[in-house]
């Protein structure tokens, strides 16, 4: 498992919350869901400090105006400004970095997530000392409301895909809205610039045991929906859908070249079975009709008969075994790569204990 040092609610004047919040063209919806987020910081001012972190990730309207107002016109709000878009998890990344919380709080600015789910999630690392808590609507008790058809559909069955792949009992892998204790987060190395960055953190917690723990929650589009014409960041459908089919190989890439390989050596398997099948029969025949023929005459009568049975049924032996070489050659590279990053997150963390004592 993952250690870190514990955090108290014991010591509510030592813990601080921070909220990182990306935004990307979000100047229709920033000021009054900002407001709406302090708000329902202030009410839980006697259990915790918090400072909300705005990442305007090159926005192109007013939203990097409307950020800087907002930290003039209150002190807990910070704000960090990207030159260009670089995507949501370079957005992410710039947030850990730039935090000063004990915990770390992700949040949407559409408010898909209700403010309320900050409170529970916090409520939540503290009760299990956990490394991550992830808001989740697809496990029981969770919710979806007013999304699109399509797009739920999509959703839940890439989370589901990943679930199998990862063979772990989360349920939502691609959401956004999470938790993070600061001392996990901040020395988790990551590489993703955009959407993948989610379930990468999830690839990269099961590698070092962290405890990551997951909430009902309600995703509610209501809100979303009325906005989507004014907002340029919203309902990239298929973009979302594709990255997480792709971000599904990196829990398990060998099940991908070993089931495929499998199927093909099947196929292949039957293909050639039936030949040497015919073959044995045809040699049967022959020593019934009084006569002697070897295996390679009866074999070369099967391919007169059938030449495409042997070009098929040998390609596609060909293809099965590249296909599971490079599924044991993956699981080998996967187990090296997981031992590696293992040991490099370890060092990681003495070094940075070693500079703070």
């Amino acid at each position: 498992m993952y250690f870190k040092e514990n955090i108290s609610m014991n010591s509510k004047d030592k813990l601080i919350i921070s909220i990182i919040i990306p935004c990307y063209n979000e100047a229709a919806i920033l000021q009054a869901n900002i407001s709406t987020i302090i708000s329902y910081l202030e009410s839980k001012n006697f259990e915790y400090q918090w400072e909300i972190l705005i990442i305007n990730d090159g926005s192109k309207d007013k939203t990097g105006e409307i950020a800087d107002e907002l930290v003039r016109q209150n002190d807990q709000i910070r704000v960090v400004h990207h030159p260009t878009n670089l995507n949501l998890g370079s957005a992410l990344q710039t947030g850990f970095q730039n935090s000063k919380g004990n915990i770390l709080v992700v949040m949407d600015i559409d408010l898909s997530y209700s403010v309320e789910h900050i409170g529970m999630m916090v409520e939540k690392l503290n009760q299990t000392s956990a490394d991550i808590v992830i808001a989740s609507p697809y496990m029981k008790g969770g919710k979806v409301t007013a999304v699109p058809f399509g797009r739920k559909i999509m959703s839940k069955w890439v989370n589901s895909f990943m679930r199998v792949f990862a063979t772990s009992d989360i349920h939502t892998f691609t959401g956004m809205v999470r938790a993070y204790s600061s001392d996990f987060i901040k020395t988790l190395d990551l590489k993703t610039v955009d959407y993948e960055i989610n379930p990468e953190i999830i690839y990269k917690g099961i590698i070092l045991r962290a405890k990551m723990v997951e909430i009902p929650a309600h995703l509610d589009w209501t809100e979303q929906l009325k906005h989507s014409k004014s907002r340029q960041s919203s309902m990239r459908i298929m973009k979302g859908f594709f990255s997480g089919l792709m971000s599904t190989f990196i829990f398990r890439p060998y099940f991908f070249f070993l089931g495929i390989g499998t199927f093909l050596m099947i196929l292949s398997l039957y293909e050639l079975l039936w030949l040497f099948y015919d073959t044995l029969v045809d040699i049967n025949q022959s020593f019934s009709n009084g006569s002697v023929t070897s295996f390679s005459i009866s074999l070369a009568k099967q391919f007169s008969k059938n030449p495409q049975s042997f070009l098929v049924g040998g390609i596609t032996f060909v293809t099965a075994i590249q296909f599971l070489s490079l599924g044991f050659l993956s699981l080998q590279s996967k187990r090296y790569f997981e031992e590696m990053f293992h040991l490099g997150i370890t060092l990681k963390k003495e070094i940075t204990n070693k500079k703070v004592v």
